[in-house]
């Protein structure tokens, strides 16, 4: 999983798996899901991120993982 900020246009994309999305859904105003081809979810969009999300923290809990990077 991966998190992606661009300031520029002030979205965070929540990056599920490496697939390539097939087809991106609205499910919200400012929130869209990409699905692959087989429907699976690979992401979330999210515009407006910094207005509606506090990014001053990001924190796990419990999650089952062997490493852990920042950029």
């Amino acid at each position: 999983m991966k998190l992606h900020y661009y300031p520029e246009t002030d979205s965070l994309y929540i990056e599920l798996k490496a697939s390539p999305g097939a087809e991106t859904r609205e499910i919200a105003s400012g929130l869209n899901v990409d699905l692959d081809a087989a429907g699976d979810v690979v992401g979330f969009d999210i515009d407006g991120a910094s207005r509606r999300l506090d990014l001053t923290t990001l924190e796990t809990i419990a999650l089952p993982t062997k490493t852990t990077r920042a950029a």
